[in-house]
């Protein structure tokens, strides 16, 4: 049965974050005898009742772990998964994947679930839609009940907890350079994801590149399929020998623009984007990609969740790790062809 009031209300009502409420209502010598009697009284009054299974897991570890995943249709994040649960195991770690589909009001119900205490720790990618609303007062809440977090993939956000990812931003800054070396001036970018963060920081490696270049810059971007499949056939049209893609969507749908207007891979474009080895080899031409090491990733953010939820004693100061990417050349950059 649920509790007349819960921690976060109480703390609500009382004006102090949830950590003070949960300290005050366990006696911490951290906080003032006045704030305890004042939180006490409160929460008899509501009639409070701690969650047991909560209480049970803050005095012994449950062996579980909750992953938020975006969307579990992209090959990336299937990927970023698959070395979570490989590297969970290794450590006797149980998993639990929620799903948010890309939705805030979705990712806020996953978060009040694991708030109640069921998981050691959390690793999450925020959602596209929180992030357009640059809304995060949700992930807040889970470090006021000092549950550990970390960040992994999109991890461009104010929150002091440990966080990894890939150096987006000079990811495509070296594409757009290695293109310029190889003889290419008309260089475009394309873009299906500007409202994520990843995606924001990929327009400005290459926004960076062009200027640094002295380059006239291409710009096709817009979240829907049909409006970015024109604005790709006006960059086409404008001449552009070289197209640099921040995702899936927009590298598939170049190479089906490129197609449909009779221009060949890579004798007439060169094309390189984010698709990933299971997908790039077998496409006709095969796509050159920029491989982001998710396994890597997955491992990675499990490593620093573990180490946060076993740690004791003075908690260690919040790490960042940004992961190189790496270039991958199939036919799509075969610069042999240039003239």
């Amino acid at each position: 049965m649920r509790n007349k009031i819960t921690l976060k209300e109480l703390s609500k009502l009382l004006n102090v974050s949830i950590s003070t409420v949960s300290k005050a209502l366990n006696d911490s010598p951290e906080i003032s005898q006045k704030t305890i009697d004042r939180v006490k009284e409160l929460a008899l009054l509501h009639n409070y009742r701690p969650n047991p299974t909560a209480v049970n897991l803050k005095s012994s570890k449950s062996g579980t772990i909750a992953v938020i995943v975006p969307n579990i249709s992209n090959f990336f994040f299937a990927k970023v998964l698959a070395g979570i649960e490989q590297e969970a195991q290794k450590k006797n770690l149980q998993v639990i994947t929620y799903i948010s589909n890309e939705s805030y009001e979705r990712e806020k119900q996953i978060i009040d679930m694991i708030s109640y205490g069921f998981v050691d720790g959390v690793l999450i990618a925020p959602s596209e839609e929180t992030q357009k609303k640059k809304e995060y007062e949700h992930f807040k809440e889970l470090l006021e009940y000092e549950l550990p977090v970390v960040l992994y993939d999109r991890i461009n956000f104010d929150l002091p907890v440990d966080k990894i990812g890939v150096d987006d931003k000079g990811s495509i800054e070296d594409a757009v350079r290695l293109m310029h070396e190889n003889g290419l001036e008309k260089i475009g970018i394309v873009s299906a994801i500007q409202n994520l963060d990843v995606g924001v920081q990929r327009m400005e490696g290459y926004k960076e590149a062009v200027k640094d270049l002295n380059l006239k810059g291409f710009i096709a971007s817009h979240a829907d399929v049909e409006p970015l499949r024109e604005k790709i056939r006006e960059l086409l049209d404008a001449g552009v020998k070289g197209i640099v893609s921040t995702d899936i969507i927009g590298t598939l749908l170049t190479s089906r623009v490129a197609f449909e207007q009779g221009l060949k891979i890579p004798e007439d474009l060169k094309l390189i984007g984010y698709v990933n080895e299971d997908v790039a080899p077998y496409l006709s031409p095969s796509l050159s990609y920029i491989d982001q090491h998710p396994k890597k990733i997955g491992e990675s953010a499990i490593n620093f969740l573990y180490e946060r939820i076993n740690s004791t004693g003075k908690k260690a100061e919040p790490v960042k790790q940004v992961l190189k990417t790496e270039m991958v050349h199939l036919d799509s950059t075969r610069f042999s062809y240039l003239d």
